[in-house]
Order: structure tokens, then C-alpha cells, then sequence
């Protein structure tokens, strides 16, 4: 069945889980994942799936966001590659901020949303864990399990990501490999099995990009998928040279690795648990780093800087007001 899960921004403020039972021939979404982009909506609804494999995914609302134009893509699913992606980080601050103003202006609804026969629970899956509204309630919160990603792509492209980066410090070059022979669970490849991507946002639903950023640059931020950046010549021939193939008993979370090169060596990285994950966090320093990636060219150094010390010590700030000034171009 195609997936199809409404947005969960109306009831971000409910730490809510909702458990949907698929089997092999079903799709689950969960809206939102963990990752950086979904601070402010991941206490809202989240479908929980087993580990199964399943012939469409998504991490939005919208099944046609995370697929990719990849032959294993199940017909249910859009192969295209959508722009909606970039909304969805405002889409969540928007639905925290406004259900937080609601409630603090006294508007009131159903005491029943969730679980009325027609309440969003319902509307999500028709197989609930009720028990998951109360357990460990004030004591379990699912942010904790929020991650920041260090790549500017699909997060299951981030193993691949950091098994190149590690091949590049072993000092591997692209103009000595032969072949790279890639494993992955096979969503990563119905997912972002884009092997030509012609811009920078088809680059993004492509592990071979990804790899071929990952060695070349040693990182995959927003300026490894410029358009000039994953059209340019270099960047092609060494993802041409990846071959990936699809691997059942290899985690979504995980990637093998091995570069051949032309005079017969090997080199082989695996990563279990890419940097950024739950089990890998990105440093203090390395939080920094993106942070300066992205600020500086919009409000430069000097003033990044500032706004870096200034979310660091949020917590002793009387309110927020100098520090969304100091964070306006």
C-alpha cells in the first residue's frame, strides 16, 4: 500500500508514539525523524516500524519526498525528486511555536484528539500502543534521541558519507581506484539509488554523490551538492566507479565499504553507526563547524562567532531577543 501519513505539526506538544505493525508487503512513515531539522516537532506522533524490509519509505508526510528515481523504487511510491524538503524545518518550528502560543492564549480542543475514533491516532494506524501516551511519561523524551546530521543529504546516505571520509585519511586517492564495491541495506539504494544526478538536490537522493563528495572533499555540506559541484567531471568519474549492491543482513544505519585499486589493493571501511547517529554524536566542535558552514556566508565570521556564544549560553539569557537580532543578516 503507498504510504500515507498526515502532517504531525498539530499535536507536536503530545509526546505521543504510535506503533504501526508492517509487514513485508506494507510501508510505514515516520514524521519526523531525528535529526537536527525536527527539533521543534519531534515530540509530536511517531510511527515506529520493525526493522523489515518494506517497498517504500518516508520520513515526511509526503511518501514522494524521500524516494528516488532508483529501479527497486516500488510502484506505489513517486520517484521524484521534490524541493518540499527545505520547508520542512520551518513547517515544524511553525507548528511548536504556534500550538505553544495557542495553548499559553488559553485555546482549548477535544480531550479526545488522539484517540476519538476519528483522532489522529486513528487517522495514522489503525494498530495503536495506547500505553506508549503514558509510559515514562516526564520521564522518557523522545528529543533526547534527536541527532544533528554533519551531511546536507538523505540520512541514509551518512554511513557511505563516513566510510569515504575514512578512506580518504588512509590516504586513498580517487585517480588509484579500480571499482568501489559499496553494500547497503537495500532502502538506501530504493531510496537514493540516483546514480546521474544532474543538480544539486538530485545529488542529495544519491549515495553515489555522496561517496564520491565523502573522498574527494572529505565532507558533504551544502557546497559538495552545488550544482557545479556534482556536474563537474572529477566528481562524475569517481561516482561512476562505485558499484552498490543491496544487502539484507547490513543495517539502514550501516555501510561496507571497499575501494579496489588499479594495482590490485584494497582498502575496506565499515561504519556501523555513522558520525552524527545516537551511538556516534557530533562534538561540540564539530556542531561549530557546520554552524560557521552555513552562518558565515550569510552573516559572516566575526558575527557567526558571536551567535554561536551567544545560543551557548542561552540558558542564562534573560530572553531571546538579542539573540534572534544577532542571528538577522
Amino acid at each position: 500500500m503507498p504510504c500515507s501519513v498526515p502532517s504531525t505539526g498539530a499535536l507536536s506538544a503530545s509526546n505521543v508514539v504510535a506503533k504501526r505493525k508492517s509487514g513485508p508487503s506494507t510501508c510505514s512513515a515516520v514524521a519526523p525523524t531525528s535529526t537536527l531539522k525536527d527539533d521543534a516537532g519531534v515530540a509530536g506522533i511517531r510511527s515506529r516500524r520493525p526493522n523489515s524490509r518494506r517497498p517504500c519509505a518516508s520520513t515526511t508526510a509526503n511518501p514522494a519526498v524521500a524516494s528516488a528515481d532508483a529501479p527497486s523504487v516500488a510502484p506505489s511510491c513517486d520517484r521524484s525528486v521534490r524541493i518540499s524538503p527545505a520547508f520542512h524545518p520551518g513547517a515544524a518550528a511553525r507548528a511548536g511555536l504556534t500550538s505553544a502560543l495557542l495553548a499559553k492564549n488559553g485555546f482549548t480542543a477535544s480531550t479526545k484528539a488522539i484517540e476519538a475514533p476519528r483522532g489522529y491516532a486513528q487517522v495514522v494506524s489503525t494498530q495503536c500502543d495506547w500505553d506508549e501516551i503514558t509510559e515514562a511519561l516526564g520521564k522518557r523524551f523522545e528529543i533526547s534521541l534527536n541527532t544533528y546530521k554533519p551531511f546536507a543529504c538523505g540520512i541514509v546516505i551518512h554511513p557511505t558519507i563516513d566510510a569515504a571520509t575514512q578512506l580518504r585519511a588512509q590516504g586513498v586517492k580517487a585517480d588509484d581506484i579500480e571499482r568501489v564495491e559499496l553494500r547497503v541495506h537495500p532502502l538506501v539504494l530504493e531510496l537514493t539509488g540516483k546514480k546521474e544526478p544532474q543538480d544539486g538536490l538530485q545529488g542529495k537522493f544519491s549515495v553515489y554523490h555522496g561517496f564520491a563528495a565523502g573522498l574527494l572533499f572529505g565532507r558533504a555540506g551544502e557546497g559538495e551538492y552545488a550544482d557545479g559541484i556534482v556536474t563537474r567531471e572529477d566528481v562524475v568519474a569517481l561516482r561512476r566507479k562505485v558499484v552498490a549492491t543491496p544487502d539484507d543482513s547490513i543495517s539502514e544505519a550501516s555501510a561496507d565499504v571497499t575501494a579496489v585499486m588499479k594495482d590490485g589493493r584494497k582498502a575496506h571501511v565499515r561504519v556501523e553507526h555513522a558520525i552524527g547517529s545516537v551511538e556516534r554524536p557530533m562534538s561540540d566542535g564539530d556542531l561549530e563547524g557546520k554552524f560557521h558552514g552555513l552562518a558565515d556566508p550569510v552573516i559572516g565570521k566575526a558575527r557567526a562567532a558571536a551567535l554561536i556564544a551567544a545560543c551557548w549560553n542561552l540558558a542564562a539569557a534573560p530572553d531571546v531577543r538579542a539573540l534572534v537580532a544577532a542571528a538577522r543578516p
